[in-house]
């Protein structure tokens, strides 16, 4: 019997060898054709009610993938099972990251595009990403028919060799029309690049120089194991970047380090300040939002994922513009930017999106929009942060990753029957957009299924350090509790 393959929060990932293997990935490819030629794809949503532009499957797909083990493979037993269905489909000729595939869907018109990549997950997983005309994270409409035309097996398929496209320069000259580089290049600024062994390295690295801009750039070599660790820009996974700030804080007086870290296929981010503290990516989406409004002047409704810092509505409110709380996952955000109402999307996991770009994640823009800040203010991340705490007041916010099999069930215990209180603190509200939210009179606490791995994730926001350990620890403890009956 076939296996089942399902689509995540993001696309479909699996083990490799054991769940994503080259016949499974011959399959989804086969569902994507299918999926292209299906011609009920015209009632989808976003075709019928955003004016998103219909592309039969005669405008072709392209394959790009990111520096996990095997995914050029993966990348080109995809593109030949897709072109075997008589789409016509070329692999990008290198490692790349999903935003530049995204920008070169709606650069070139094409039909979609397909990214072989895990994104943040750890190095034995890999995945796979569908991307439509709009160049962003397929809906759940979108994906759900691409099921319905799984094959039970996978076909025989053409040898051969595939055509190879190169999509780096393109993007990179978009994104150099996006922000002021020219400023940045006068602002005293050093940059340490860290893409995390991922398909982003060279990309920032390469605009930087184009503009003479003084950047190190670290783990940016090619390594399948992303050196031991899972590609995800998490505190704990943060020590050769804090390593190269502190040992050039001595060297360049003078200047205003930024560390700028973008996740395994580059559409993640979060940063690091001058004095070598981690800004995770409520801090980090926060400071953005500052910009936007602040020196970029803009307005519109934002979106911010329900697990993302409470600091993103004061800021918002704080401006006259309306917050909307929306699911966790990106494509839950899509329709907002493309349609151009919402201004600017943030979720917890890194992923900022803007009305002006592209309806998808850009990690390597958000690094970019961080510098034209710091350009902007003449002043270090860590010291706008400040700024922004005195203003709004502290968040702090933690998050643990719980290794359960159960983790469906301990969310849905707790949505039915919520503690009455938490640590000693009272819960005064129960929300439940995505998980269930326990929310306290200063802060909250989350707890989550993952869609992509067998995980439980408690997440937590209070306004001190002290108080988000003492109430997560006890989350944890409550959510094993509720497990293990």
């Amino acid at each position: 019997m076939a296996e089942p393959i399902r689509f995540g929060t993001d696309g479909w990932r699996g083990v490799i060898a054991r769940d994503f293997t080259f016949a499974n990935v011959s399959r989804v490819a086969v569902a994507t054709a299918g999926y292209l030629k299906d011609p009920g794809r015209r009632n989808l949503p976003f075709y019928r009610d955003w004016g998103v532009p219909y592309r039969g499957p005669e405008a072709g797909v392209v394959v790009g993938y990111d520096t996990r083990f095997l995914s050029r493979e993966f990348a080109v037993e995809a593109a030949r099972a897709i072109s075997a269905q008589g789409i016509a489909v070329s692999v990008t000729d290198a490692p790349v990251p999903t935003p530049a595939l995204s920008y070169i869907v709606v650069a070139r018109e094409l039909a979609g595009a397909v990214m072989i990549t895990a994104s943040h997950n750890p190095p034995f997983y890999n995945g796979y990403k569908f991307k439509p005309e709009y160049g962003g994270s397929a809906t759940k409409d979108a994906t759900d028919l691409i099921e319905r035309h799984l094959p039970p097996a996978s076909p025989p398929l053409p040898g051969g060799d595939v055509p190879l496209t190169s999509i780096r320069e393109g993007y990179l000259d978009v994104l150099e029309g996006r922000v002021d580089l020219r400023g940045i290049s006068k602002a005293p600024v050093h940059v340490v690049v860290d893409p995390m062994y991922g398909s982003a390295q060279g990309y920032l690295a390469e605009l930087l120089s184009r503009h003479g801009i003084p950047h190190t750039a670290i783990r940016s070599r090619i390594d399948p194991l992303f050196g031991g660790k899972k590609p995800e820009p998490l505190p704990e996974l943060m020590g050769p970047t804090r390593a190269v700030i502190r040992s050039l804080k001595g060297r360049v007086r003078r200047r205003i380090l930024v560390g700028l870290i973008t996740d395994g296929d580059g559409d993640r981010a979060a940063s690091m300040d001058e004095d070598g503290n981690f800004l995770d990516t409520h801090r980090t989406s926060s400071l953005i939002l500052w910009h936007l409004i602040r020196n970029r002047g803009e307005r519109g409704v934002i979106l911010k994922s329900f697990a993302l810092t409470d600091l993103i509505r004061r800021i918002g409110e704080d401006a006259g513009l309306e917050v909307r709380e929306i699911k966790i996952g990106f494509k839950w955000a899509v329709e907002g930017l493309f349609r151009g109402e919402a201004m600017f999307a943030a979720e917890e996991s890194g992923g900022y999106g803007y009305r002006w770009h592209l309806p998808e994640r850009d990690g390597i823009l958000a690094g970019l929009l961080l510098l034209e800040l710091v350009a902007a203010e003449g002043k270090g991340l860590g010291a706008l942060l400040r700024e922004l705490f005195r203003r709004y007041g502290p968040h702090h916010y933690h998050r643990v990753d719980l290794g359960l099999q159960e983790r469906v069930e301990v969310v849905e215990r707790i949505k039915r029957a919520p503690p009455d209180a938490v640590a000693g603190r009272r819960v005064v509200a129960v929300e439940t957009l995505d998980g269930v939210k326990l929310r306290f009179r200063n802060g909250w606490l989350l707890f989550r299924a993952s869609g992509t791995e067998p995980i439980l994730r408690v997440y937590c926001e209070m306004d001190s350090p002290e108080t988000v350990e003492e109430v997560i620890s006890a989350g944890v403890t409550l959510a094993k509790e509720v497990a293990h009956g």
